[in-house]
């Protein structure tokens, strides 16, 4: 310690020293990015900004050793009297948790305090399909907005995968030139999260749509190479994807909402209204539990009542 230091000075500069070798472990051993360490730093810093209040002073190691499930509590609960939402709560807390485990990898503290509070319940949000009728539209080629027509044809077809099949966009833009969903091939072996394989039925309109595409592509896919290409020639970026649908929006006065995500929530939410089974869409969906497809029982429920409260004499 140097002259003049007192020993209130070193033991603050102790843990924000600690606060820096854990945001390069992070960043370094991690590869956390950059976005999520400086959240995390922001999220660890009003906390010990809370305990400094809390606590009567900064805290120091052994105050950050001896804390409590109700300091954690206490903490927790200033943010929600500040307005804080419930997923930023958790973020938080996720970020403090990680400090402390890192600390008590190093020795230094015991996070089990931290480890036994829950983070707040997270608001379900529910998928956000488009109906039936905006679906065909989107997957329609004479709609798309590019100049090129083997491009609209392209964009069309990877579109059409996402809702005729429910695809992923990361799976469409898996397929290879080998894999290519042509005229006669009546299923997809689709390999998605995890590792997880599935089959899924393919439909006439999608292997056409494909087979449109193929015979406009200025290049030819070589058989292990990606099916779908861009303007150059090389792999297609998913973002281009996301921008065409994103012009799509606005051409035919879709909401926000409609992403190409969207027409996966939708494969599935028009399989179930039109009398499709719950586990068969969650092996289409390749879905490894049942409860993340039964969300879209929910959907289903919701837009009933809001048609019954509509209908219904009584009603709103």
């Amino acid at each position: 310690m140097q002259d003049g230091d007192s020993p209130l000075v070193n033991a603050k500069a102790d843990v924000n020293r600690a606060v820096g070798d854990w945001l390069d472990h992070l960043g370094g051993e991690r590869r956390l990015a950059d976005k999520t360490l400086v959240a995390y730093e922001r999220d660890v810093r009003q906390f010990l900004t809370f305990l400094t209040g809390h606590l009567g002073g900064p805290p120091a190691m052994a105050e950050l050793a001896e804390l409590k499930p109700a300091d954690f509590r206490a903490f927790l609960a200033t943010r929600r009297r500040g307005g804080v939402q419930s997923r930023s709560i958790a973020r938080s807390l996720a970020g403090i948790r990680s400090f402390l485990g890192f600390l008590e990898d190093c020795g230094m503290v015991n996070a089990a305090a931290a480890a036994v509070i829950r983070p707040p319940r997270q608001p379900r949000s529910l998928p956000k399909p488009i109906s039936a009728s905006d679906a065909r539209r989107v997957v329609d080629p004479d709609m798309d907005l590019s100049g090129e027509p083997w491009v609209a044809a392209r964009n069309a077809a990877v579109l059409s995968l996402l809702y005729g099949c429910g695809l992923r966009i990361s799976e469409a833009l898996s397929l290879t030139g080998r894999t290519a969903p042509r005229r006669g091939v009546k299923t997809l072996r689709i390999t998605g999260k995890g590792g997880r394989e599935r089959i899924v039925p393919l439909l006439p309109v999608v292997s056409e749509a494909v087979e449109a595409y193929l015979a406009l592509c200025p290049y030819m896919p070589e058989d292990e190479g990606p099916l779908f290409l861009g303007a150059r020639g090389g792999p297609l970026n998913p973002r281009i994807v996301q921008f065409a649908m994103q012009r799509l929006r606005g051409a035919l006065g879709l909401p926000d909402t409609a992403t190409p995500h969207a027409l996966r929530h939708s494969f599935a939410t028009h399989l179930l209204a039109r009398g499709g089974d719950l586990r068969s869409i969650q092996e289409l969906l390749g879905h490894a539990s049942l409860s993340t497809t039964q969300v879209y029982t929910e959907i289903d429920t919701a837009r009933l009542l809001e048609a019954y409260d509509k209908a219904h004499p009584h009603g709103g």
